[in-house]
């Protein structure tokens, strides 16, 4: 097989492989180039049907990519879109997360180098979600739905061949999530009570947007006796008081993730998303006494001297520093099961809207196609 593209060590060079799949893998697996699993060969006709929807040039970095701080091009994430078995239609969602994980803010060197097991997650709201076919409703977050698993997939391939995050090398992880092979999905606006994350942002509601989150994998939060609004948020608001978090610790943006059924019997109390936020900043708290002694010292007395440094242990610890801090969405199907997503101390989560190259809020996936 000829022509292979290959981009780890020298962007636009190629190379050749013995013309079975079973070679390709072996390669590809000797050179540090997949997550472990099989890909499919990015020979140069496959990466140019996916470069067919890019608007943007080819071959022009847009961003270096850490901890490598690789110039990073379209052709490259195109190569990687290719292994994850990404449609070829897909690919400006892919483009639009990473345009997403470059800001400042959203600090990509941090996570893919930390020792704390998260991960980009890619939350999808918009008619080219809908379009795209990617997923919020049950299963969101696990198997069985192309786009969700192939433009997760796509960007972790990217973030480790162009990025460098080799586990061990790069990527640091303790313990690592299985959420890092692809971690994509999106809200199920369709039975949410409230507005979706781009209304609440101030967006346009025809407009696509991906906002990326710095995220542990879910943690299920399970309430299926409660029938009133105080009592989901009661067994939501004691699932996200916990002392191992991060979202402890940091100025950062805890993610809850709420089922249809429990935001319909919370919305049918009254609480809008801003109330429920409200609720558990006042009630997801611990007492600073359930904290170990050095965390106390270390960690909640030096970064918040003005709350703790003279503070006994029966004060209170919020999981996040306002009500806004908290970033409230319905993701999931039927049952009542929701998700706490702890998230990575010292990052903001970035919301883009997907745009042609003009700057216009894409209507279609073909408005991309050259």
């Amino acid at each position: 097989m000829s022509g292979l593209v290959a981009w780890l060590e020298t962007p636009g060079r190629t190379v050749d492989c013995e013309d079975a799949l079973e070679a390709v893998q072996s390669l590809f697996l000797a050179r540090g180039w997949t997550d472990g699993l099989p890909i499919i060969p990015p020979t140069p006709a496959r990466v140019e049907a996916v470069l067919a929807y890019c608007d943007r040039p080819w071959d022009e970095p847009f961003m270096t990519m850490p901890p490598r701080y690789a110039p990073t091009t379209a052709a490259r994430i195109a190569a990687n879109a290719v292994m994850a078995g990404l449609r070829p239609s897909h690919f400006p969602l892919v483009l639009a997360a990473f345009d997403a994980l470059n800001e400042p803010e959203f600090n990509l060197y941090g996570i893919q180098a930390t020792t704390h097991p998260c991960t980009p997650l890619l939350l999808f709201g918009g008619p080219l979600a809908v379009e795209a076919g990617i997923h919020g409703g049950n299963n969101a977050f696990g198997q069985g739905y192309p786009a969700n698993a192939t433009i997760g997939r796509a960007v972790r391939l990217a973030l480790v061949n162009i990025g460098g995050s080799l586990p061990g090398v790069g990527d640091m992880a303790t313990q690592g999530t299985p959420a890092k092979f692809a971690y994509c999905c999106s809200e199920n606006e369709a039975e949410s009570p409230w507005e979706p994350l781009r209304i609440e942002l101030g967006l346009p509601g025809d407009a696509t947007t991906v906002t990326v989150v710095a995220a542990e994998g879910p943690h299920n939060i399970n309430d299926h006796e409660s029938t009133t609004a105080i009592g989901v948020l009661k067994s939501i608001a004691g699932t996200v008081a916990i002392t191992g978090a991060n979202n402890a610790y940091h100025p950062t943006v805890p993610l809850v993730a709420i089922s249809p059924e429990h935001a319909r019997t919370i919305a049918d109390g009254g609480y809008t998303k801003q109330a429920v936020k409200e609720y558990l900043y006042e009630n997801a708290r611990l007492p600073l006494g359930r904290f170990s002694d050095e965390n106390i010292e270390r960690r909640l007395r030096k970064r918040f001297p003005e709350r703790f440094a003279n503070a006994g242990p029966e004060a209170m610890v919020p999981m996040a520093q306002s009500p806004d801090e908290f970033m409230v969405v319905v993701v999931g199907g039927a049952g009542k099961h929701s998700a706490y997503i702890p998230t990575f101390g010292s990052t903001r989560p970035v919301t883009k809207v997907v745009v042609t190259a003009d700057g216009v809020p894409a209507r279609r996936l073909d408005d991309f196609r050259g």
